[in-house]
């Protein structure tokens, strides 16, 4: 219950009448400081009248005054910092690591939110706090869907970042892992990001005029091509390999067996997949300028669009005939494509440039998208959330993986209007 003592504090849910120290002493909160969920005290800078002096420290929270020399803070100087120790339960006096004691206030959480605290967290299918959705005003969830919309795609630039590092900051290459991860769409998609972490985009590039050696370097190195014998398409693009991986001494392929077929439709197979990302790069050189430079979603789909060559028409797999059909990419594929990948670098190659007309129109796509229809949004709707857009399914998404599935409820808007209700 630390944590929700903490939420009491933050919050300043305190008693009705004058707050005081253990000892007797008037406290008055001004400010209650930034609340810390790393190493150290978990309020940092408050701002606090104790008597007549004004104090600008820190504040520790704990269920029980005894639990500052469980923890050690005893022998800790970071706690030297400490102006107050605030406790549900009062069965110590406290000192910092020089003898001094601390101030205690004894801060009491009201019966009815603890009741609501425990039933936000255990509640096991919708979350509890769908009881008070419709009563919200229109603005409260708007501005906590607005809030959840900036922490998606922050968290999204947060993992481009970390592809652009590994990409020595070449823009284009770290565009072409996030696009290849997200050809996988989710199940394949940690093994198209490994896949293209491992491709010498050099030499690829060296023979990007010619679709076939293309999807020689491509099927190759996801280790597609590691059977001995199969069809005359099959056997060529080994023999294609084989002179490209000896020309340009190219690392060892992956596993095939890595690779998911189960419980995917054949238009998802990853050969389908490598074949139209093959197809993509083989046509678009300098995509991802031209992706960060258009104007239109429309335009953003027609650079996107990509089909196969020709052998993939009558095929799922290699040396398996299918029934003749182009293997283009749906409008729904394109446009996960652009949330997933063109959305966020454009926010993050917007703030690299300095400018901002980059973040807006990556705000703009999304709110021109139609919403992802998955059990979070379902799950939403049912609860009587509005979805419109894009913009409305990734703000529940987020919702749903950064709060709802770990249990943050104290930390959302929602849990904090249910936590208040009489």
């Amino acid at each position: 219950m630390e944590v929700l003592l903490q939420y009491l504090w933050k919050h300043k849910i305190f008693p009705l009448k004058p707050l005081q120290t253990v000892a007797g002493v008037p406290v008055e909160v001004i400010d209650t400081g930034l609340w810390n969920r790393d190493a150290g005290p978990d309020f940092f800078n408050a701002k606090l009248k104790i008597d007549s002096t004004l104090w600008v420290g820190n504040v520790e929270v704990h269920q029980r005054s005894s639990d500052w020399y469980r923890h050690g803070h005893d022998h800790d100087k970071a706690y030297d910092s400490v102006i107050l120790h605030v406790v549900a339960s009062v069965d110590a006096e406290v000192r910092r690591s020089d003898g001094e004691a601390v101030p205690q206030l004894l801060l009491n959480c009201p019966d009815q939110m603890r009741e609501h605290y425990e039933r936000l967290c255990h509640q096991q299918e919708h979350p509890a706090c769908v009881e008070i959705l419709p009563t919200l005003s229109r603005f409260t969830v708007h501005a906590w869907m607005a809030a959840l919309q900036a922490e998606r795609i922050d968290a999204k630039v947060l993992v481009l970042k970390a592809w652009l590092a590994h990409c020595n900051g070449d823009w284009e290459e770290a565009f072409f892992i996030a696009l290849a991860r997200n050809f996988g769409f989710g199940l394949n998609g940690d093994i198209f990001e490994r896949w293209s972490k491992q491709l010498a985009f050099r030499a690829i590039n060296k023979h990007r005029d010619n679709l076939f050696q293309v999807e020689a370097f491509f099927f190759g190195q996801a280790g597609l091509l590691a059977d001995a014998s199969g069809d005359t398409y099959y056997e060529s693009l080994h023999r294609e390999y084989l002179y490209l991986a000896h020309k340009f001494e190219l690392p060892s392929p992956m596993d095939k067996s890595l690779w998911r077929l189960l419980r995917l439709r054949p238009g998802n197979f990853p050969y389908i997949r490598l074949a139209q990302l093959a197809y993509l790069y083989h046509r678009s050189e300098n995509l991802f300028s031209q992706l960060m430079e258009a104007d239109s979603l429309a335009d953003l789909r027609a650079l996107l669009s990509t089909r196969t060559s020709a052998y993939w028409e009558t095929h799922f797999l290699f040396g398996k005939e299918s029934k003749q059909q182009e293997r283009s990419m749906g409008t729904r594929s394109v446009d996960l494509l652009i949330l997933n990948t063109v959305v966020p670098f454009l926010q993050a190659y917007g703030v690299h440039k300095g400018d901002e007309r980059r973040s807006v129109r990556a705000q703009q796509f999304m709110e021109e998208l139609k919403a992802e229809e998955n059990y979070i949004t379902r799950k939403w709707r049912s609860a009587g959330i509005q979805i419109e857009s894009a913009a409305d399914s990734q703000a529940l998404i987020q919702l749903e993986k950064g709060y709802c599935e770990k249990k943050k409820c104290l930390h959302c808007r929602f849990g904090y209007e249910f936590l208040k209700r009489k």
